[in-house]
């Protein structure tokens, strides 16, 4: 039972499972899907964003925290940026936090929306769970983890979409598979750093299976599919197809990568981390221009 004196440490845990750094990442698609798509300042926008900002986040990632624990304490990568090693003591306190947490959003987000809406979320919510929990672990199945991964955060934009009641059209339509063909690359690339520490626990990935060098290729070749798909969204939205060009030229070096060198890919997943924060930034002044020609 958590006691007045360690709660204070009971909070970090959660708040370091949570991912502060991958907040806007599931936040401002959502956002921004619903309120291009006519959603406007509503209840529904702020009980969305809000969901998707950290309750969403925790039930991702702390889930995927405590059934990878033990994974976790041999994982270097962990105990920064990338994730903290939660402490074995809170793993209970951070299933319910988690799910309790998420309860009342998730209640008020299906009474707010349609069928569509509805079945879109139970969707997403379902990658959630079944990503790390016992059972399912999809993580650990091929070209099913990045699959999966990518739902995590196109999803929450499909939400958006559904609240909103708008039309499906080509540009959305166009955006969303171009999001999700982004996500699987960036997933699939990351898969490549634990190659060989995943081989050895007897983990799968994608990578695993389809080993260094063609799973990077494969990102280069999801990568430029993504930019390509955008040409049918139009002008000028059509111009987000060009923020796939750095992430192109990150991962180009790491083309003919053996996979006992896989960790060599480790530079370029950090890389990575702060081009999404340059790509959101341009895609935000893309998606102002946008409005503002509306």
């Amino acid at each position: 039972m958590t006691t007045t004196t360690d709660a204070p440490g009971a909070v970090r845990q959660l708040v370091g499972s949570s991912r502060p750094l991958s907040w806007v990442n599931t936040a401002y698609p959502f956002a921004a899907a619903y309120l291009l798509a006519g959603g406007g300042i509503t209840l529904t926008l702020v009980l969305g964003t809000v969901f998707f900002l950290v309750p969403y986040n925790l039930l991702m990632y702390g889930i995927n925290d405590v059934f990878d624990h033990e994974s976790d304490l041999r994982n270097p990568r962990k105990g920064g940026v990338e994730g903290i090693v939660l402490d074995s003591r809170w793993h209970t306190l951070t299933l319910w936090s988690a799910g309790l947490l998420a309860l009342p959003f998730v209640i008020a987000l299906l009474l707010l929306g349609s069928l569509t809406s509805a079945l879109v979320l139970m969707v997403v919510l379902a990658a959630v769970i079944g990503y790390s929990a016992p059972g399912l672990r999809l993580k650990e199945r091929p070209v099913l983890d990045s699959l999966t991964s990518s739902t995590h955060f196109v999803g929450p934009a499909a939400v958006g979409l559904a609240l909103s009641g708008a039309p499906l059209t080509l540009a959305a339509l166009a955006a969303l598979a171009a999001f999700f063909l982004w996500g699987m690359a960036s997933h699939a690339f990351g898969a490549v750093q634990d190659i060989v520490p995943d081989r050895e626990a007897g983990i799968g990935s994608i990578a695993t299976v389809l080993g260094a060098r063609t799973t990077v290729r494969l990102s280069l070749a999801l990568y430029t599919a993504a930019g390509l798909l955008m040409l049918a969204a139009g002008w000028p939205a059509l111009l987000a197809g060009l923020l796939v060009i750095p992430y192109i030229a990150s991962i180009w070096p790491y083309r003919s990568l053996s996979d006992e060198h896989g960790d060599r890919a480790r530079p370029g997943w950090r890389r990575f981390l702060g081009l999404n924060l340059l790509t959101g930034f341009l895609l935000t002044q893309l998606l102002i221009w946008i409005a503002l020609r509306s």
